[in-house]
């Protein structure tokens, strides 16, 4: 199968290398598309790769019936439409290393320019004026650096400013005191950040809960004199609060290399002398212009080939080891998904799912999703997947638990799941055997040992001699070879069950005759 990759923003040659030799790829480079053109061209592809000037909206998303994967060659993606992607089960990859130190040498640069008045000072002289009087700036030895967002790029700056011998204090919504400690920053809230600090740079993403961070009351909590740098996001900080402070001199100065909307030539904190600015430089450097293209042209090439992505956006992250040790478990959860639904009757209103043994010290929410997608997939067919599996099942009425349990009856791993109807209850158990693979090991109370592979018949009977044979001759008489056979019951002369694998996929007129014979409760064909 060969993919269909659109790339509708300037990207680095060297970084959609990975792409371009890709034998399964074929690459379309189109930069220059209007929004209506990108919605009727996305149709044929199925990989989007931009940076942040393409618009990525709903009704783009809406119009890509092939799309799989949405690459942003940079950090931020609010320029995707991630809720859009997410319904209609696209993932969104982004690069979040590749600018790190970039971003972190542009803040540092903004930081000591906006100290030492460094632009000021140029361009005076630039106008023929020796003016040094005017151009007086402080050290940044001794200061406090306020860091909001202690993230990649935050930390990064922070370890640079202690080298300048800054004293720091810093706030992010996943840092501890304990972290904070062994990084030698102080811990803060983000009033704690803004009334302590002589200078403060942000570093958070721009999400509903950060818009406008920073704003008039902040801004009133803070030292007289203080000087703001964003090399972050624009929206962060509000402009119209932060042109006030200025002006009132509450803030000496000013560093922006980003803004509520871009570009921003005639901007009025450009008129401002206190402010320097720059075109959203961050990441504007030749090795971050490749890091972060071949990044996501990796990325995405593994997840078209592998359907494994190292950096998506709108599915929780998992780290590396923890990837390793379920990615075994990826193949089993989703045939333990296939199966069950086909066994099981009236509309599902509860998935429970169990994790025993060593699953049960791990993240397993990617295994999660994986097995909703298995359930789901009869009914939703190929508009349900990894990404959006858990939203399709919500949006159903669906209930999904997760459980653990270091009790895993006689198994390394074991991992169970269960449906519930108004009809009643479901559940099926498989494991990984070292050197075997995938077995589904238990069908209700039932204990099998099956290969979740190829054609499938389920037959529920009553524990009589002669049943198996009955069945075995009506598929000889139909000319269907049985590749193996598994049979379970719970009691002598009572219910019982045939798990068989065959050669072939079972149509209706051959059901139905297995289905008339003696003793037989239900027959059920299931591919796996």
């Amino acid at each position: 199968m060969k993919f269909k990759v659109l790339i509708s923003d300037p990207l680095s040659e060297e970084g959609i290398l990975p792409l371009k030799e890709a034998e399964n790829v074929e690459v379309v480079v189109a930069t220059d598309l209007s929004p209506d053109e990108l919605a009727k061209t996305i149709k044929d592809f199925d990989a989007l790769l931009v940076r942040s000037q393409t618009k990525v909206t709903r009704e783009i998303i809406r119009n890509a019936s092939k799309l799989k994967i949405i690459g942003r060659a940079g950090v931020g993606v609010d320029n995707i439409d991630l809720d859009a992607a997410t319904e209609h089960g696209v993932i969104v990859v982004n690069a979040p290393d590749g600018n790190t130190n970039s971003a972190a040498e542009h803040t540092m640069a903004m930081l000591m320019s906006l100290a030492r008045k460094i632009p000021q000072a140029y361009f005076a002289l630039k106008n023929q004026k020796w003016d040094r009087k005017s151009h007086v700036g402080v050290e940044l030895k001794g200061k406090t650096l306020g860091v909001i967002g202690l993230g990649r790029i935050g930390a990064e700056v922070a370890a640079r400013a202690q080298g300048q011998r800054m004293n720091i204090i810093a706030y992010d919504p996943f840092l501890t005191a304990e972290k904070a400690e062994k990084m030698g920053v102080d811990y803060g809230t983000v009033e704690d950040v803004v009334k302590k600090a002589d200078f403060i740079t942000v570093h958070t993403p721009l999400l509903k809960e950060t818009k406008h961070l920073i704003n008039k009351d902040t801004f009133k909590l803070m030292k007289d004199g203080v000087q703001i740098v964003n090399c972050a996001r624009g929206g962060i900080i509000d402009e119209d609060a932060l042109y006030e402070a200025i002006v009132t001199k509450k803030v000496a100065g000013a560093a922006l290399d980003v803004f509520e909307e871009e570009p921003a030539v005639n901007h009025k904190l450009l008129e401002l002398h206190e402010v320097i600015a720059t075109p959203h430089l961050g990441a504007s450097t030749v090795e971050a212009q490749e890091n972060v293209a071949i990044d996501v042209s990796k990325d995405v090439l593994n997840f078209l080939t592998t359907g494994l992505a190292r950096n998506p956006v709108n599915l929780p992250s998992v780290p590396k080891e923890i990837m390793r040790r379920i990615e075994p478990y990826f193949h089993l959860s989703e045939k333990l998904g296939i199966f069950l639904t086909n066994l099981t009757e009236g509309v599902i209103e509860e998935i429970n799912i169990y994790y025993s043994g060593e699953l049960a010290e791990v993240e397993v929410a990617p295994l999660t999703r994986n097995t909703i997608k298995g359930i789901l997939k009869k009914h939703l067919g190929e508009h349900v997947n990894d990404v959006n599996a858990s939203y399709m099942a919500e949006k159903k009425g669906i209930t999904v638990n997760e459980q653990k349990t270091n009790t895993s009856k006689g198994f390394t791993n074991l991992l169970k799941v269960e449906v519930k109807t108004k009809e009643g209850t479901k559940s099926v158990a498989g494991t990984l055997l070292n050197g075997l693979g995938a077995r589904i090991v238990q069908v209700d109370t039932y204990s099998v040992d099956l290969v979740p592979e190829g054609h499938l018949v389920f037959i529920r009977h009553k524990d009589q001699p002669g049943a198996i044979g009955r069945v075995g001759s009506t598929l000889a008489d139909q000319q269907i070879n049985i590749a193996t056979m598994q049979v379970g019951r719970s009691n002598v002369g009572g219910e019982a069950i045939m798990l068989l694998t065959i050669d072939k996929h079972l149509d209706e007129q051959e059901l139905e005759q297995l289905d008339q014979l003696a003793d037989i409760y239900g027959v059920t064909a299931i591919n796996l």
